[in-house]
């Protein structure tokens, strides 16, 4: 009997941490819809160089695959992507940010501070957040796939209708995996409304090293991009990503130190060479996990492909992700958020709940850390008894609640 139990619940078996098949390659696609659009929209506005950050997001991949052992993810840091995209930052401004974010999470994690912070939060706000993010994540997919403004074409509304379907249909399957079947649906339009990006396409890459001693790429990048960010990686990256993991995972989870300086060294290490800065989200592990990836196989080879590719087309492939139909995408973002938020139903005491709700609503209308400052603070007047959430007159006792 003992026996047994060692040999089920043992996290270091080979076979539980990497797998390679359909439905892990399948599961390996389901991020795509955040990291596509977020890295081409760095490369265009900002200067970024589209080979070195695909190689080491790649790179990112294989080894936190190989280190996890779960389809935890290497994303672009949502809030640097936002601000670069939307004010125009140069690379070396959203390179300083990714350094400088690397650094204080670094910090945090040597001093302990990130342990307190995941033994500290309420369950339920860390629900709330988990919850927030997924609407945000379902509502950007709504909105690729409205986008389009046709109804009939090669990216239009009645394509992302298609591919919903499909995903619908494949609902659990493990033969045909969803995300492998709508990706490819994409590539099969991308090659159809535009032929001639095969003839445009050339082999290479090239890589120059950014210059980063200029104090005023710094200041900017620091102040402007690397502020707003690093309340979001503490939060969704670090306690979030580690929360959903033990859902997910629970004779695997990933521990929060071990999450935070994984995090803190992508963005040290990558940074400097022109990598992107990069993070581990919570939302997409759900998407991830959604379409099949369960051991850390699916980031192996998905960091493979993309460290294959960036040397192989290098800057080409750029012409290939810029024209890539965003309805389809638009379809893996929005059953990513639906994951996501499926995880917050385990919130059944009333209490827990409207800690839940307030902190997701604050997150989706606001950001992140504005939500999570709402939320912790309703739960601590609510456990202080400041503020009373009672049931109806009429309404049976629950001692839950």
């Amino acid at each position: 009997m003992v026996e047994w139990k060692l040999v089920e619940t043992q996290p270091h078996s080979l076979a539980k941490r990497l797998r390679f098949d359909r439905a892990e390659l399948g599961g390996a696609l389901g991020d795509l819809g955040v990291f596509i659009p977020l890295l081409v929209g760095m490369v265009n506005r900002c200067g970024l160089q589209f080979g070195p950050a695909l190689f080491c997001a790649g790179l990112m991949n294989l080894v936190s695959g190989l280190i996890f052992g779960i389809p935890i993810p290497v994303q672009p840091m949502k809030a640097i992507a936002a601000v670069a995209i939307g004010e125009g930052l140069t690379h070396q401004q959203v390179l300083t940010a990714g350094i400088a974010t690397g650094a204080v999470i670094l910090v945090l994690t040597l001093t302990g501070l990130i342990d307190w912070l995941n033994r500290a939060i309420p369950q339920s706000v860390v629900r709330g957040l988990q919850l927030g993010l997924g609407l945000k994540l379902l509502i950007k997919g709504v909105e690729m796939i409205t986008d389009a403004q046709v109804l009939i074409g090669w990216d239009s509304i009645g394509l992302g209708i298609l591919c919903t379907l499909v995903v619908l249909m494949l609902y659990g399957s493990t033969r045909i995996p969803a995300a492998l079947l709508v990706f490819a649906i994409g590539l099969i339009a991308l090659v159809a409304s535009q032929p001639a990006l095969l003839s445009q396409t050339r082999l290479g890459m090239t890589w120059t090293m950014p210059v980063l001693s200029d104090w005023s790429a710094w200041r900017i990048g620091v102040v402007h991009a690397a502020l707003p960010q690093i309340p979001l990686t503490t939060l969704n990256s670090v306690i979030a990503v580690c929360a959903l993991s033990r859902d997910l995972f629970p004779n695997r989870p990933a521990a929060p130190r071990r999450v935070a300086i994984s995090v803190a060294l992508m963005n040290l290490v990558c940074c400097p060479l022109g990598g992107m800065p990069v993070c581990h989200g919570s939302g997409g592990l759900a998407a991830q996990y959604r379409f099949g990836a369960r051991t850390g196989g699916s980031i192996v080879m998905l960091g493979v492909a993309k460290m294959g590719l960036a040397l192989l087309l290098g800057g080409s492939l750029l012409l290939w992700l810029e024209h890539y139909p965003q309805s389809v995408l638009g379809v893996l973002l929005l059953f990513s958020g639906v994951e996501l938020a499926l995880v917050c139903r385990d919130q059944s005491s009333r209490i827990a709940f409207f800690v839940m709700i307030i902190t997701a609503g604050v997150s989706a209308a606001a950001n992140m850390a504005v939500g999570f400052l709402a939320g912790w603070a309703v739960a601590i007047l609510l456990v202080q008894g400041v503020m009373r959430i009672a049931p109806p007159a009429d309404a049976p006792n629950d001692p839950s609640s």
